[in-house]
């Protein structure tokens, strides 16, 4: 049998762990159905409340030629149109709830179910009040500007930063998703938000799937989730990344994207 390795749930939420190997089981499977070679998901061997037992992967370190794998895979399975936006069940971004649900707007679902949700969650009343301001008076043109620049649903990791691609000698493996239907430029927009993936990985991308002309403006508004999500969960030093969010998405809905 395959080593593995036994992931602890210490994150508070009961199926946490669950949520985490039924992304890992649809990565794995919209790969495949990409026809995607090299990169790998950890198989789940069994999961419960409390443990989550996975395939161990021995680290190797990134090369150029793994990165490129990792973005002509991930434009591959980027390509693939699912059904509709969002998620059929609530699940997790880190240590933070996601709800989920069904929505045919990628733009409705990306304000109220993303942004929305996050910004009802800080606790300083100010700067929640401010950040909701916003979303009331631009939310409506954000979310048409989006649909607009939203080719159709795909499939997300949802949560690809550097920590959840580790390497191996025999290439790239994703871990820890967050998985939902999505724009797939949030996913890019993330891998840049701590310090990017390397130019062989947007290179081998950009050859399958070039970005949009939009993506810089796309970039600051999908990475504006994550840092309303590290602002709630470690405080101050992801404030500044929140406010370079919301004047995007004020440029947006004064025409200035």
């Amino acid at each position: 049998m395959a080593n593995t390795h036994l992931k602890h749930n210490s994150t508070g939420y009961a199926d946490a762990l669950i949520c985490e190997a039924e992304g890992l089981e649809y990565l794995a499977s919209a790969l495949d159905e990409a026809g995607v070679m090299g990169i790998g998901v950890p198989r789940v061997h069994r999961v419960d409340e409390n443990e989550l037992e996975i395939t161990a992967i021995q680290w190797s370190g990134a090369s150029d030629w793994a990165r490129a794998v990792l973005g002509e895979g991930l434009a591959r399975m980027h390509a693939l149109c699912q059904k509709n936006y969002g998620w059929g069940r609530d699940n997790y971004i880190g240590l933070s709830p996601q709800p989920n649900r069904w929505c045919d707007s990628w733009g409705e679902f990306f304000v109220r179910d993303r942004l929305g949700y996050q910004v009802s969650r800080v606790r300083d009343a100010g700067q929640r009040s401010r950040f909701q301001k916003v979303l009331d008076e631009h939310g409506a043109t954000l979310t048409d500007w989006l649909n607009a620049h939203c080719e159709h649903p795909s499939l997300l990791h949802g949560d690809l930063w550097n920590g959840n691609v580790l390497y191996g000698a025999d290439g790239p493996w994703l871990i820890d998703p967050a998985v939902y239907c999505g724009d797939r430029e949030a996913d890019i927009a993330m891998t840049e938000m701590f310090g990017g993936f390397g130019e062989a990985f947007y290179r081998a991308y950009g050859a399958i799937y070039p970005r949009t002309h939009v993506y810089g403006m796309k970039r600051e508004i999908y990475n504006l989730y994550h840092y309303l999500n590290h602002y709630n969960l470690f405080g101050g030093g992801y404030l500044v990344g929140c406010q370079a969010g919301f004047a995007a998405i004020e440029a947006v809905g004064r025409g200035k994207a």
